[in-house]
């Protein structure tokens, strides 16, 4: 194969997205002003949602990001789908198992579901397919859940996603017990304590936040926070397009590159931005040239612990690469695609 006018460049790494739920993209993204109505919403449209759709949501989302250069996907969800769509198309990932929970008196019962879930899960890990836990979020987890979750990892050897300090309403909620998310669950009769804490430092106190975890958003954190996330060695998935869609605020970034936090970009869900364009992602995030490169490829590989393998083209490491169409251009046309060395999309003619 000859590809003139092209470059040869590694394969992207998306650290944070939702593709089982691709098939609510378009037409069915929402603009709700209140964030806590808006996840009530896709709640909803999950729940109408069948396994068939959900298993077909994942593939196509699969496709989508091979043909626009990304080669490890790191998914966060609670079906499975994702797990067995990468499985069965051979491609590269980490998927998060997702967990919720508020009720602190369904614990027992939610772990045991984890469990089961896990279980088969488990049989279609690969050198290049990881599984993972993921506790949601603090408005959606107990705190024992989050221990048990936390204990759960820790024995079955499974790294951890969290969605964390993404809103002020969060850290309202965590630190004063106060804000709409206490409001809801005061209203199903679950009570809601003020942990005088901020959310980092409070998933830290539960176990959850730990070498490895990957801290989904953190839009919400200060220096503090960000020297936790350093002294426990934890990443940081970083969506600039979903925090501005929500008005969650922006990301500290140049705080957390000085303390040597790891971040990587994601696009979160179509449901959140409409398309998953991490290149869009990179300028959102104020990256231009080769640092857009390299927060697309090695630094997204090691915010997933994942550097060793992918992220850059050099012997040694797997054949995650791409070829597309030669740069300046806005959106360069991917070409090729390849997930340790087999070719996973091409463009008919090439």
């Amino acid at each position: 194969m000859q590809f003139p006018d092209a470059e040869l460049m590694p394969g992207l790494v998306n650290c944070h997205t939702h593709l089982e739920l691709t098939h609510l993209g378009g037409g069915a993204k929402h603009d709700e002003p209140e964030f806590l109505d808006w996840i009530r919403r896709i709640r909803a449209l999950k729940e109408t949602t069948s396994a068939a759709a959900f298993s077909e949501a994942a593939v196509a989302g699969i496709r989508d990001c091979w043909a626009r250069g990304v080669t490890c996907i790191a998914e966060t969800g609670s079906t499975g789908a994702v797990m067995r769509a990468l499985h069965d198309l051979g491609g590269r990932g980490i998927v998060y198992q997702e967990v919720f929970g508020p009720d602190p008196a369904q614990c027992a019962g939610t772990m045991a579901e984890l469990e089961s879930t896990v279980r088969p899960l488990r049989r279609l890990e690969t050198a290049q397919l990881r599984l993972g836990v993921s506790p949601h979020a603090p408005y959606s987890v107990s705190a024992p859940l989050y221990e048990a979750v936390a204990a759960y990892a820790r024995v079955e050897q499974l790294p951890i996603a969290v969605h964390v300090a993404e809103s002020k309403e969060e850290t309202a909620f965590v630190r004063d017990g106060d804000g709409p998310f206490a409001v809801a669950l005061r209203a199903r009769g679950i009570s809601v304590d003020a942990r005088r804490a901020s959310p980092m430092t409070y998933l830290m106190q539960r176990g959850v936040i730990k070498s490895g975890t990957l801290c989904i958003h953190c839009v919400q954190v200060d220096e503090a926070d960000v020297e936790l996330l350093r002294v426990l060695r934890a990443s940081v998935a970083h969506c600039p397009r979903s925090n501005a869609a929500h008005r969650h605020g922006r990301l500290p970034i140049a705080l957390l590159r000085k303390a040597g936090v790891p971040v990587g970009l994601g696009t979160d869900s179509v449901v959140s931005v409409g398309e998953l364009d991490l290149w869009a992602e990179a300028e959102a995030a104020g990256f231009t040239g080769d640092a857009a490169l390299r927060a697309l490829t090695i630094e997204g590989a090691r915010a997933l612990g994942w550097e060793s393998e992918i992220g850059s083209l050099e012997v040694g490491k797997a054949g995650d690469l791409v070829v597309q169409t030669v740069r300046p251009s806005a959106r360069p046309t991917v070409q090729l695609t390849v997930v340790s060395g087999r070719i996973v999309h091409q463009i008919s003619g090439t």
